[in-house]
């Protein structure tokens, strides 16, 4: 499929994008819709707030207030969530993208492979309240950037993976820019400039999957923050491209292979939705909230294993393991798999398909306590990892399903064998809102006390009826209590 766009014609991606943000209304969303929002907005928070005390928490934090101006006066401050001490807002807004995305432990749109919410959110979350907007305005510019970020990402059918770049940075930049450009009031055409800006903005490498460092956890700031530039320099009619997507140097030229842009399907970035501000469905009722800490792509595999656990298995009788998953992930959790039989940090854990189903298999459980050092490089385990194998699955439906299938062969040479087709928080298996409260009220009294859980709980779940986002951030900007220290490990993320 060609996806050049000659000079005089525009990016028709760009301009309904634009005109949707533009003219979708608050009260034309479906309420469920909006509700759900609310819930994945909650979600992420308390992701937020379970990193606290996490060591890239505290080595994001210092380093944003070691940046040159970072001591200004707090009038020029926003906030960071679960710390007291203010940033500039686009540090702000970085480190908030880092604390919400860093424990990897937030929602995915499935199709697009992609987490939206940790790069929009953080970039209207500092905007909204230096400017006193309200809850619903904020509310209304996260909906419809996810719509859109949804659909952009959906295009490339996780191709961007394929070529190394992260979609959630890559694609990030521009959802945040379509947020933050609605929250400025940016027209139609100011909207499709700020995509144009966002193109020269747009970064994201996979090349933290090779050894396990950070620089993922960088990615939803730094396009939320590149967000907000791209917006408010369309603000001020800096001239930009108005073919971001589908011109010549376009996204989908510029970061995807000659293969790779002939299974682009140019339909899936306008599917569903108008220029006028309609839709007839809701990309975000498509993303799936996450039940463990865990890259995605290893969640089915790690359900069929604590599924075999429960049945009474004898990890002292494991002679292979063997594991389906879809060829599409293979490159992020199974290679190199000696690599990943090795997890050297709680990264590299993340995205470990050996670690996660050996933990499954021995523990019945995956959660933050599993990804401290004790629980990855304790030798049984790493003996149980050794006989962990994969296969690619023939019959997965990837990227509509993060499917897992787990197939046990004891010492006698019986075999026990579970299937995940669909991944437990699918769309079509999903985490109900009452799940998305439970794992944030885990999560968030990890390190702050329930009364402070059930305040943000409770404002942002009424968000649309916030009448400024200032009093949310002011909560949010809170230390733990100093004696305040960690206890167990989330129930939702350790149980079926």
């Amino acid at each position: 499929m060609s996806i050049d766009t000659p000079h005089d014609r525009p990016d028709t991606i760009a301009t309904t994008l634009a005109g949707f943000t533009h003219r979708m209304q608050l009260s034309a969303v479906p309420a469920n819709v909006s509700l759900r929002a609310r819930h994945l907005m909650l979600d992420a928070v308390g992701c937020a707030l379970a990193a606290r005390h996490e060591d890239f928490a505290g080595r994001f934090e210092r380093a944003a207030h070691a940046m040159p101006g970072a001591d200004v006066p707090a009038a020029c401050t926003a906030g960071v969530i679960g710390f007291s001490r203010r940033l500039p807002l686009r540090d702000a807004t970085l480190l908030n993208g880092v604390l919400t995305h860093g424990l990897d432990y937030d929602d995915t749109h499935m199709a697009g492979v992609i987490h939206l919410t940790v790069s929009v959110l953080p970039a209207l979350y500092n905007m909204a309240a230096a400017r006193q907007a309200s809850g619903a305005e904020l509310l209304a510019a996260y909906i419809a950037a996810v719509e859109s970020g949804a659909r952009i990402a959906s295009v490339v059918r996780s191709g961007f993976h394929g070529q190394g770049f992260h979609p959630t940075a890559v694609v990030g930049a521009f959802a945040s820019a379509l947020a933050v450009g609605r929250l400025v009031g940016l027209d139609p055409q100011g909207l499709v400039d700020a995509q144009g800006i966002a193109l020269s903005l747009a970064s994201g490498s996979l090349q933290f999957i090779e050894d396990g460092s950070w620089t993922k956890r960088i990615h939803p700031g730094w396009a939320a923050q590149s967000g907000i530039t791209a917006a408010l320099f369309a603000q001020q009619d800096i001239p930009a491209p108005h073919a971001p997507y589908t011109g010549r140097y376009g996204l989908y030229r510029s970061f995807l292979d000659s293969s790779r842009q002939a299974e682009v399907d140019l339909s899936l970035g306008t599917a569903h939705l108008d220029a006028d501000g309609g839709a007839t469905r809701w990309e975000l009722e498509n993303i799936a909230v996450k039940p463990f800490p865990m890259c995605h792509f290893v969640h089915a595999s790690a359900d069929a294993a604590i599924a075999l656990h429960r049945q009474g298995l004898d990890i002292a009788q494991v002679r292979d393991v063997e594991v389906a998953v879809p060829a599409g992930v293979v490159q992020a959790v199974c290679e190199p798999l000696a690599g990943k039989r090795r997890p050297a940090s709680d990264y590299d854990a993340k995205f470990s398909l050996p670690y996660a189903v050996a933990s499954g298999l021995a523990r019945g459980r995956l959660g933050l306590k599993e990804l401290e050092p004790a629980a990855f490089t304790d030798p049984a385990m790493r003996a149980l990892m050794d006989r962990v194998r994969y296969v690619e699955d023939a019959q997965s439906t990837f990227p509509r399903h993060y499917s897992g299938e787990v197939r046990v062969t004891l010492l006698d040479g019986s075999t026990r064998v579970h299937r995940e087709a669909v991944n437990r928080g699918h769309a079509e298996r999903p985490l109900s809102n009452a799940d998305v409260v439970e794992k944030f009220m885990d999560n968030a009294t990890l390190h702050f006390p329930r009364a402070h859980a059930e305040a943000v709980r409770d404002q942002i779940l009424a968000l649309d009826r916030l009448a400024s986002v200032r009093s949310l951030e002011t909560l949010l900007a809170t230390d733990p209590a100093p004696q305040a220290g960690r206890r167990a490990a989330p129930s939702l993320a350790a149980t079926h």
